[in-house]
């Protein structure tokens, strides 16, 4: 383990970054991180050590769980004073999950987070993960005149930009600009430079020591409205066992049929404990239930706003505040309040 002034820990969780093609059936597999190092040499140009930590196996995105989040918050606390940042590899699928869920865990975080990956695998001449890999490296490093990490948050980088990891989503599943920032601005472009938009990066006002959170609850689903929904297919889901929060995703800004089952289901949710927030299916803007007749009768039946929230960030948002215990109504309070920059109030 580095003490050094400057150095980085690179977690490799997996993903298609670290897979290189089988010769004989074509299909991707992991291999070991070491031959990763092999494949991008200008690692070693970097004038601070680079400590490393692999899951083993290597995991696919897919099969990300809660458990991972966990562990990868406990990596980073383990190691929290000895590294200047943190670099996390982690497939694309279920990155900004990820990333959402570690910005509410990783509570006062001063240093840089910053989770990369690529569209292609790093032995591919064409691979995007180099750039991905050698920009997020320099990024976790960077630092003022003071000796203070320009970005103390947990971020996502990919093809040239720097996001908020809790307002990113992954948009494209074949180009190389996989993930976008809709509705917050990014903390940084890379091109000749890095350049960093200083107004936009959170930080705290006052010095704050990292208070790790491990409790979660995974009793939430997603609803997503379409024309022609049935009413037993709302009351099915409303109905699970043990449910304890829906993120519904409405038309436009918050808007919804106006269908008495549809309201009546809703009520007697929400008048059951189910916390419900509502969110836009649209990639860009944010629910403003007051708008229209049909947002506020949504509100009427007890629905919360999620403002601009991701679908990612609410999910992972729920989860994090149902573990640690609260109230229905503690939990509503708090998804209109904004703990790590992930809604615009």
């Amino acid at each position: 383990m580095s003490t050094q002034k400057t150095s980085v820990l690179l977690i490799y969780t997996g993903g298609t970054i670290g897979m290189i093609e089988n010769a004989q059936t074509g299909a991707l597999e992991n291999f070991n991180f070491e031959q990763l190092q092999k494949h991008i040499p200008e690692i070693q140009k970097f004038n601070f050590p680079i400590d490393t930590y692999q899951f083993d196996p290597p995991m696919d995105s897919s099969d990300i769980e809660p458990d991972i989040w966990r562990k990868l918050v406990q990596i980073i606390h383990d190691n929290y004073e000895h590294y200047t940042g943190f670099v996390i590899l982690h497939g694309t699928d279920t990155m900004a999950y990820t990333a959402s869920a570690l910005s509410f865990m990783l509570e006062g975080l001063a240093k840089p987070v910053i989770l990369t990956g690529s569209q292609l695998p790093i032995g591919v001449l064409r691979t995007d993960g180099k750039e991905n890999l050698m920009t997020s490296i320099e990024i976790a490093t960077a630092q003022n005149k003071e000796g203070e990490p320009l970005v103390p948050e947990v971020c996502i980088f990919f093809e040239s930009r720097l996001m908020r990891g809790n307002r990113t989503t992954k948009m494209n599943a074949e180009n190389f600009n996989a993930f976008r920032s809709f509705n917050y601005p990014v903390l940084a472009q890379a091109g000749i430079h890095i350049k960093y938009y200083n107004t936009q990066i959170h930080k705290h006002k006052e010095k704050q020591n990292l208070k790790p959170h491990y409790l979660l609850d995974t009793n939430v689903v997603v609803l997503k409205l379409f024309p022609g929904i049935q009413e037993n297919v709302v009351a099915s889901i409303l109905g699970i066992e043990g449910l304890k929060a829906v993120v519904l995703e409405t038309y436009g800004s918050g808007n919804a049929p106006r269908k008495e089952w549809f309201i009546r289901r809703l009520c007697q949710a929400s008048a059951k404990g189910i916390v419900i927030v509502n969110i836009t299916q649209c990639k860009a803007g944010m629910v403003e239930m007051e708008r229209y007749e049909t947002g506020y009768q949504l509100l009427q039946a007890g629905v919360v706003s999620g403002y601009d929230s991701t679908t990612e960030s609410a999910v992972t948002k729920l989860m994090f505040l149902l573990g640690h215990g609260y109230t229905p109504d503690e939990v509503r309070d708090r998804m209109n309040r904004s703990m790590a920059g992930e809604i615009t109030l």
